[in-house]
């Protein structure tokens, strides 16, 4: 089997077991929502993926609690479920390398070799990134995850125990 084709297989694996896939509170008005907590809704107008992404830092430990609902092809559904399997449990200094790694990847146009080391399962998408239309697919999920993560974090206190200013949270949130 070649690389290509196992990082074909990974991707639909994903696809089919969609780790991290459950149903965002946010559509749960009986649940109240956690106190750093964000969620993002995007949509690829290309081809009418949708994915809703939730992230809430533990108060205890900062550490990010990632959950995720959405429709799609493979590739972004794949992409998600991957994205989950990295950043759950992670603190976000350790999920930001793996982020700027994999936006990297998804603009080398196919070119070099994939840091399997830091992607681990998203390095399977550097054969996406030879084609234009599809990157869109793969970045969903990773463009909502940052943006959840940004207003989950808006008010989270530093190492010092200061809060930010909750300077870019959404207010409908």
């Amino acid at each position: 089997m070649s690389l290509e084709q196992l990082y074909q297989q990974v991707i639909l694996d994903h696809a089919r077991q969609r780790h991290g896939n459950t149903v965002p509170i946010s559509g749960l008005p009986e649940v109240p929502r956690p106190p750093y907590f964000g969620h993002s809704h995007q949509v690829n107008p290309t081809c009418g993926d949708e994915i809703t992404v939730e992230v809430e830092r533990r108060e205890e430990d900062g550490r990010i609690v990632l959950r995720w609902d959405g429709q799609g092809c493979s590739i972004s559904m794949a992409s998600a479920s991957v994205l989950s399997e990295l950043a759950q449990e992670a603190k976000p200094d350790e999920v930001a390398p793996v982020m700027a790694g994999f936006q990297a990847l998804m603009h080398s146009r196919g070119q070099g070799a994939p840091d399997e080391e830091l992607l681990g399962d998203a390095a399977a998408f550097h054969g996406v990134s030879r084609y234009p239309a599809r990157i869109k697919c793969a970045l969903l999920a990773w463009k909502a995850f940052e943006d959840a993560l940004r207003q989950a974090s808006a008010d989270y206190p530093d190492e010092n125990g200061d809060r930010s200013t909750g300077a870019g949270r959404n207010e409908e949130d």
